[in-house]
């Protein structure tokens, strides 16, 4: 399987797998300059890529680097970021500062990493009745603390 990978900007830096190992690959700044995102804002940071992926079996998430969030408070703004197989635009990071210090971002700073995964798309059907579990419709906490 290969994942094509587009350069848009002069400077951006083509995603990298920090290890073999590693599940997703680092995503890079593309900024001329530092950004600060101050306690509770959000920013916008451009990655200079554009990818393409083999095909609608496959999708490609955004997820937060675990070090800038448990570190810095530095998260994604939607949570996990969903990357169509059909999208060809610029691939952009939303992040979100929950600390309470502000964090600059640095050019080239690995702010993301993008996972490609496959998906399975099923036929809906509406039905009037679910089969039956033992949880049944029981959520948030029904299952116990421990």
């Amino acid at each position: 399987m290969q994942l094509k990978i587009k350069k848009l900007k002069n400077n951006a830096k083509l995603p990298t797998r920090g290890t073999a190992g590693s599940a997703g690959l680092d995503l890079y700044a593309c900024i001329k300059k530092s950004v600060t995102i101050s306690p509770g804002e959000l920013k916008l940071i451009t990655t200079g890529i554009a990818i393409e992926l083999p095909d609608s079996s496959c999708a490609a998430f955004i997820y937060a680097r675990s070090g800038l969030g448990v570190k810095h408070g530095i998260c994604l703004s939607n949570g996990v970021g969903v990357i169509d197989s059909d999208y060809r635009g610029e691939l952009c990071v939303g992040l979100c500062n929950v600390s309470d210090k502000p964090y600059t971002v640095m050019p080239d700073e690995r702010i993301a990493q993008l996972v490609i995964s496959p998906v399975i798309i099923p036929e809906l059907v509406e039905a009037d009745a679910l089969d039956e579990t033992e949880r049944g419709t029981g959520g948030f906490g029904s299952t116990g603390k421990a």
